[in-house]
């Protein structure tokens, strides 16, 4: 296990308007559990809109790292982290990265595999942000993640779920499943929210031009 440190700060405030992070980096066949392009993108997001995430009840699916979750959380969201209910090491990487970031009071994990239910998911709050970083890797999860992403809308028509979206293949789309759920998305500019850089955070991963950061929701 290696540890990456990344600092998330606002250069037209205070010097004390900033927040540290430790995320734990397993290089592991899972593949769930390495700090990807997506996820740097996703807290940027997070961090350049905190006054909206103060007090609300998140949720982050497929969080392994956890770092867009674990930001949330600093910045005054009731976080809750998700990674597949039988995935017992990305459970347990989520757990490593609440307890470096002294979290352990502050943060909920639960197990969640996309396109089924359990008593844990169906016992939280309504949710009013979903997290999902680099969530849309295998064609074939989508349509999973889709219907677990419906269940919370279900329960709150007035959620979001933010997610970044590396592209790898032209061939891709998510069109024909956000009319199929009823969903409607949403891209944001990179630049918009300062995430047009190489190095978000110090975290030293590459110039973010193939990762798209959406916001997905119900159709009114």
């Amino acid at each position: 296990m290696s540890l990456k440190e990344l600092v998330f700060e606002d250069h037209t405030c205070n010097e004390e308007d900033s927040i540290t992070v430790l995320v734990p980096e397993v290089l592991d066949p899972s593949y769930g559990m390495y700090l990807w392009p997506c996820a740097p993108v996703l807290a940027q997001f997070i961090w350049f809109h905190r006054n909206h995430v103060k007090g609300k009840t998140i949720l982050e699916l497929g969080a392994g790292s956890s770092l867009p979750g674990i930001v949330a959380a600093k910045v005054g969201g009731h976080v809750t982290l998700s990674d597949g209910l039988h995935l017992a090491n990305c459970l347990q990487n989520c757990q490593e990265s609440v307890s470096l970031n002294h979290m352990s009071c502050s943060i909920n994990i639960i197990g969640i595999t996309w396109g089924s239910f359990n008593r844990e998911m169906c016992e939280l709050e309504p949710i009013y942000i979903i997290l999902g970083s680099d969530c849309f890797y295998n064609t074939k999860d989508f349509e999973d993640l889709f219907v677990t992403i419906s269940f919370f809308f279900e329960r709150n028509p007035k959620a979001e779920f933010w997610t970044t979206y590396q592209v790898r293949s032209s061939q891709r789309s998510l069109e024909h499943l956000l009319e199929k759920w009823g969903m409607t998305c949403f891209h944001i500019p990179l630049e918009s929210f300062k995430a047009n850089v190489d190095d978000i955070a110090g975290s030293g991963l590459p110039g973010c031009h193939t990762v798209q950061m959406l916001v997905i929701k119900l159709k009114s």
